[in-house]
């Protein structure tokens, strides 16, 4: 039995001679494995930093240019959504820390000593999803409620601004660090079916950046109505006071997202069960 084997049974709580763990056990020692990979909090960091600073640079940016702003823009000008425009920028940085904490360990080969520690798999791709999940909630959500109150502060008068008692200004907030949340179990999800990084990645990416503009070549009565289903859609939705003609309503989209998540986990543990490590 290799030495990395031995540590892993350790941290899950269990022995060769019993076999006996449990869900404590295991979650412990996914927590253990996402806070020790520097690559993970190299990822929180950035998410935390760009999705506030990006935020920040969109409404001050605004403030400043306010004035020779055109009628129309300050017509459709959504303060909300204005300060959580970086939650755009770092959804694919959350999904790509998804994706890594399922694929690294098919990368490095540490897949099998897991699995020889913990063999039933299911309960396995239950603690990452559910470490991750609590992770990236926690992260997002304080990302989105930093921004929002950072921008409404840089949006000085004249310029349009709110406050979470606003109609609509909380489940915005709310809803910009859910989506974070399950766009990255998604990805875990599809990195379970894919197993492979890069390739999981170009998954990712497709979702995300090319799908909408294949959907934008497409003829409008075509292309609008598959914008709506396409997680970045959905994601603006939620973010935005008012939902777009093409859009679907916020909390329909997300749990169209939800779905979405479910789904790629389910498959993935499908075949996480019956495929070799």
């Amino acid at each position: 039995m290799s030495t990395s084997t031995i540590e892993l049974r350790a941290a899950v709580g269990t022995t060769p001679r019993t076999g006996h763990y449990h869900m404590s056990g295991l979650l412990r020692s996914e927590w253990t494995k996402l806070r020790t990979v520097r690559s993970t909090m190299w990822t929180l960091g950035m998410t935390i930093v760009l999705g506030i600073g990006l935020s920040a640079i969109a409404t001050a940016e605004t403030t400043s240019h306010w004035s020779t702003t055109s009628l129309a823009s300050r017509a459709g000008f959504d303060p909300t959504n204005e300060s959580l425009i970086g939650v755009a920028f770092v959804q694919l940085i959350v999904a790509i820390l998804g994706v890594l904490v399922m694929s690294d360990e098919y990368g490095t080969g540490t897949i099998r000593s897991t699995l020889a520690a913990a063999p039933r798999r299911p309960k396995v791709l239950v603690a990452k999803a559910t470490v991750f999940g609590v992770v990236a909630l926690v992260v997002s959500e304080v990302v989105s409620f930093v921004a929002f109150f950072l921008g409404q502060a840089l949006l000085k008068s004249p310029t349009p601004h709110t406050s979470l008692g606003s109609p609509g200004a909380l489940r915005a907030v709310v809803g910009a660090g859910l989506y974070l949340c399950v766009l990255g179990l998604f990805s875990l999800g599809l990195a379970t079916i894919i197993r492979h990084t890069a390739g999981a990645i170009s998954a990712v990416v497709a979702s995300l950046l090319v799908l909408p503009l294949v959907a934008a070549a497409l003829p409008s009565s075509i292309g609008d109505q598959v914008r709506k289903f396409l997680p970045a859609n959905i994601g603006n939705s939620l973010t935005s006071l008012h939902s777009g003609a093409h859009q679907f309503a916020p909390w329909t989209g997300f749990a169209l997202l939800c779905v979405y998540a479910a789904a790629a986990l389910l498959i993935g543990g499908i075949l996480f069960v019956r495929r070799d490590a």
